[in-house]
Formats: C-alpha cells, sequence, structure tokens
C-alpha cells in the first residue's frame, strides 16, 4: 500500500479550525513537520497559539483520528512542542493573516 505524502497529510487537517479564532491550523501554521516513515508511521510535530489554548487537547485528538484514516499509515503520533514560539506574523499564511487583520 503507497504511503500517504506530507501534501496529502496537510490536505487532511487543513480542514481542522482553531475554534477560538475559526482559522484552520495549518494555515495558521500550527503544524510545525510531518514525517512519514517507510512503515507509514507518521509523526506530527504542532503547536497551539498559546500554551494556555483550552481547546488543545481536542486539536491534537483531530489531527490523530483524520491522519489515521488515510490509507498507508500505521500509525499516528502528535508532538505538543513550543519552540519556535508561534508567531502569527511570521507563520501564518497570507489567508489566515487577511482573516485574522495581521498585517
Amino acid at each position: 500500500m503507497p504511503l500517504p505524502t506530507v501534501d496529502e497529510i496537510r490536505e487532511v487537517i487543513k480542514p481542522i479550525n482553531d475554534p477560538e479564532i475559526r482559522v484552520g491550523i495549518v494555515d495558521l501554521g500550527l503544524i510545525y513537520d510531518i514525517i512519514i516513515d517507510n512503515d507509514g508511521k507518521v509523526e506530527i510535530k504542532m503547536t497551539l497559539t498559546t500554551p494556555a489554548c483550552p481547546f488543545g487537547e481536542m486539536l491534537i485528538a483531530m489531527v490523530h483520528r483524520e491522519v489515521e484514516k488515510l490509507d498507508g499509515v500505521s500509525s499516528v503520533k502528535v508532538i505538543l512542542v513550543w519552540d519556535p514560539v508561534w508567531d502569527p506574523k511570521e507563520m501564518c499564511s497570507d489567508a489566515a493573516k487577511d482573516m485574522l487583520g495581521i498585517w
């Protein structure tokens, strides 16, 4: 069975929105890294808009659930990281900056 690509993984998690600001976690730049090994094990490093985000566990569970649905994925590990610190001016897509009024 073919392995998913990083782009395919980004596409399935792109619709997941941060409930507080209603912008997708991919467009917000919260996904720092995606690694897929030859056995279909996927490791995703992500951050949150703030360490006190009340939706952190929910967002991690949603990412896990969507990625494990992909063909070729044998396991999913989501790692929460805080370095670098999330900076919307540097990490958000242009579309997210427009939605948030950041420029």
